[in-house]
């Protein structure tokens, strides 16, 4: 459901800006947005897949701390791709134990 996604969201934007000074730029709504329009189902599977297609292709629109526009950057280098999609896969996994 739509609580469940945004706790999802929220968790995927902790692991991905992990400094506690810095707000994200983005919000839990903005990474839960589909691409496409086959995109829109609610279950884990499209969730987790918009979540990690939004947080590693960047390009979304927010703002910086100081109040600047700016523009989510891709995940470029192997290791912090590997990294957030395994802590994205662990965090799907653990919410599908929660509803089994």
């Amino acid at each position: 459901d739509d609580g469940e996604s945004e706790v999802f969201a929220r968790a995927a934007l902790a692991l991905k800006y992990d400094d506690p000074d810095k707000p994200a730029p983005i919000t839990e709504s903005q990474i839960l947005m589909p691409r496409r329009l086959d995109d829109r189902r609610p279950d884990l599977w499209s969730v987790f897949n918009r979540t990690q297609e939004n947080l590693t292709k960047g390009g979304l629109h927010g703002r910086a701390a100081n109040g600047r526009r700016q523009s989510t950057r891709p995940v470029q280098g192997i290791d912090q791709n590997i990294r957030l999609n395994r802590a994205l896969w662990l965090l799907a996994d653990g919410m599908r134990a929660l509803k089994a």
